[in-house]
Parts: structure tokens; sequence; C-alpha cells
């Protein structure tokens, strides 16, 4: 009796753990058969919200295409529904594929195609709002929109095979699972030893897998930095060469439109001058009022074309220097647009790339306060140092909030090109209501060394 009761001990473990293991296999078969009922339940509602998001595209494609050829606004309807639920869907896939990067990349895709065809519909509509027939129609004539649907229809076809392929993949564990669950307690022991080995095994492989994929990710990463440092050292440098070309291109026209046009308006001149002291008291008043009409005209050609040479290369920077051409462009800036400008400007020693880098960013701060600033004063001022040169055009005009500065603003994004090529650094302060402030400061040139002493 007493040898029998360690075996029915033992017994009774082992029932104990038989019974554990058959009740631990029926739970895994429940518990992986809802699972992939829960799966096969989501990949449903996904494929229903991709047909949904296909459909709403076909109606909005719909109704534009019925408006255009009808121009009853009664077809907008189911455009403007279609457009109010896309992006709701769109977001909602997003969500659900929000953990798979390949999913995630062809809904992406697939998002995008979507939103230029709402814009190609949103245009044709507009146009055809605007009457401008020959427009909307050269756009629904075209394979564009084609395109754009082919494109929706292709990548919400992969999306919508793949929820279905994991449906069928669910569909087929429930069976397995349910097909596992008949095996009974013979097979208990040796399925769960061989689960309990093939999870380490998977377990070890991820890990390394998951490493791997690390170790290649962020040398990944290293190398797109190194290329991005390449490629924005590259392109800046492209857009200083460009430019250099342009401000030399606009040299030589300069120089022509002095020599050649400024030759021919002379000569004319010089004409009528002739013309009217051969004349004299012969000619008649009228030809007297045309000759002096032809003569005002002249001397009106001169200064549009000194304007423009100056505006093209201002010949007073070489000739007369840094100071004195800005107090003139300040001055010709206040005459034409009413506004008072102070210039404090000191005398600075720069090579002819820094000063007309200066000269630049003063004229297109002025042409910027003129547009946009609505301003009574302006303040300009060049400071000399030891090292560098500060510049700076201060206004009271109405401000704008520099967080919200759009990078499309390529007035100042121009501006700090220029500074920075320079080797300088260009701030911009303002506040909306309180004015705008530009500072520039540019490093002076090295001197050469003193060879003489040597």
């Amino acid at each position: 009796m007493a040898e029998r009761l360690p075996r029915h001990a033992i017994s009774l473990l082992l029932a104990v753990l038989a019974a554990g293991s058959l009740i631990a296999i029926n739970e895994i078969g429940y518990t992986q058969s809802r699972q992939a009922l829960d799966e096969i339940a989501e990949y449903t509602r996904t494929r229903s919200q991709l047909n949904r998001l296909m459909q709403q595209v076909v109606d909005a494609e719909t109704g534009t295409r019925g408006y255009l050829l009808t121009g009853d606004p009664r077809y907008l309807e189911p455009y403007n529904a279609a457009v109010a639920d896309v992006s709701q869907n769109l977001d909602g896939l997003r969500a659900i594929y929000a953990d798979n990067a390949d999913e995630s990349a062809i809904l992406g895709q697939a998002s995008r195609n979507v939103q230029r065809k709402l814009a190609e519909l949103e245009l044709s509509i507009r146009m055809r709002k605007q009457g401008n027939e020959d427009a909307w129609k050269f756009v629904l004539m075209t394979d564009v929109g084609k395109e754009h649907m082919d494109a929706i229809r292709e990548q919400t076809g992969k999306l919508v095979a793949t929820a279905t392929s994991r449906m069928e993949i669910g569909q087929t564990q429930v069976h397995r699972t349910l097909a596992f669950s008949r095996i009974g307690i013979a097979a208990v022991a040796f399925f769960a030893l061989l689960a309990f080995y093939l999870y380490l095994r998977q377990t070890t492989a991820l890990k390394l897998a998951g490493e791997r994929q690390q170790a290649a990710l962020q040398q990944e990463r290293d190398l797109l930095e190194v290329q991005v440092r390449d490629r924005t050292a590259t392109l800046a440098e492209l857009a200083t060469h460009l430019q250099q070309v342009r401000e030399e291109e606009r040299g030589h026209l300069a120089r022509e439109l002095h020599d050649e046009l400024g030759a021919l308006l002379t000569a004319a001149k010089l004409d009528v001058a002739r013309l009217k002291s051969r004349l004299g008291t012969q000619s008649t008043p009228e030809i007297g009022q045309r000759l002096q009409h032809l003569t005002e005209s002249l001397n009106a050609g001169i200064a549009l074309k000194r304007r423009i040479i100056e505006d093209l290369r201002p010949s007073s920077l070489s000739n007369l220097g840094l100071t004195a051409s800005l107090e003139i462009l300040a001055r010709e800036f206040s005459e034409r647009s009413g506004v008072e400008v102070t210039t404090v400007l000191e005398t600075v020693e720069l090579d002819e790339s820094r000063q007309l880098t200066i000269y630049r960013l003063v004229q297109e701060s002025l042409t910027n306060v003129g547009k946009y600033a609505d301003a009574k004063q302006i303040d300009v001022s060049l400071r000399n140092y030891t090292n560098h040169v500060e510049v700076e055009i201060r206004d009271d005009g109405k401000g704008f909030d520099t967080r919200k500065m759009k990078p499309s603003t390529h007035g100042i994004a121009g501006m700090r090109h220029r500074v920075e090529a320079a080797g300088g650094k260009l701030s911009v302060y303002s506040q909306p209501g309180q004015g705008t402030r530009i500072a520039a400061m540019l490093p002076k040139p090295a001197s050469p060394p003193d060879t003489a002493a040597a």
C-alpha cells in the first residue's frame, strides 16, 4: 500500500499533466481559432473599406463627368460626398496598415494617386465653373485621369488580394487548429516539446534577423546621411555658380545696352538737334511740336536705358563705391515709393563680390518693404568692424510671423544664399505689427601676406 501511493501519485500527476496538456491544447486551439476569425473579420472590413474607397473615387469621377457634360450642379452631390469621405477612409486604412511597411507603401502610393485624381477632378470642375471650356475639355480628353484610375485600381487590387490571401490563410489556420485539437492525448507530449523547440529556434532566428536588419538599417542610414551632405554641398556650389553666371550675364547685358543702345539713342538725339538747327525759324509749329515730342521721347528712352542698366549692374558700385551706391539706391527708392529712408553708412573695404552681395541684399530688402510692409520709415545702416561688416535694414511696417515663413519665400531664401555663399550669416527678425529687421554679417577678406618685409 505504501509502495502504491507513489505510483498513484505519479499516475495522478501524469493524469493531471495529461489533462492539463489537453486543456492547454484545447485552449490554444480555441485562442488560435478566435484570433484567426478576428483576423478574417478584420481583413473582411479592410476589403470592404478598400472597395468603398474605390467606389468613392468612381462616384467622384462619375459626378464630375456628369457635371462637366451637363453643367447641372446636382451631379456634384456624389463628388462632394465622396471628397468628404475619402480622407476619413484613407486615415482608417493608414491606421490598419501602420504596422506593415510594404502594404503601407502601397497604400501611400494609392493615397497619392487618389489625391492627384481628386485634384484633377477639382481642376476640371473649377475650369468648368469659370467657363474655360477648352481647358476642361482638354483635361477630360487626356489620359491622365485614366492613368490615375488604373494606378488606383492596381494598388487597391493588390491590397484586396493581400487581404483575401490572409483571409484564406486564417481559414486554413482554423481548420488546422481544429484538426490539431482532434489528435488527442497520445501526441500531446511530442507536439508540446516540438512546439517548444520550434519556438526557441524561431525566437533565436528572429532575434538574429532583427539584429542583422538593425545593423543594415544603421549602415544604410549612415550612407544616406553622407549622400545628403554631399548632395547639399553640390547643390549649394551649383546655386552659387549659377548666381555668379547670372551676375556676369547681367553685367554683359548692361554693357551691351550702354554701348549699343546708348550710341543709337545719342545719335538719334543728335540728328533731331541737327534737324531743329537746320529748320530754324522756317519750321511750322506742328513740326516744332513733333520734334520737341521726339526729343522728350528720346530723353525718356535714355533715362529708361540708364535705369535698366542700373538694375542689371549698378555702375555706381564700380565708379563711386559701395557707400555712395547705397545712398543713391536709398534716395531713388524713397523718391519712387514716398517712404522716408534714413542711411547710416560707414566706409568699408570689401572686394567686388562682397560689395555686390551687400548691394543686392539692400536692394531686395527695399523691394520687399515696398511690396509688402506698408512702412513709413526705413533705416539702412552699414557698419565697419575689424574682421567683419554688418548691414542692417529696419522698417516700421506691419511685419510677419517668422515661424510661419514658407519655404517658397524665394526672396529671403535668395538673400540668405547670397550671404552664406560669401561666408556670412543672415538673420531675419519680425513680429506682426512690429516691423521687420534684416541683419547680415559678412567677413572681410583675408589680407594678403606682406611680401615686402620678407
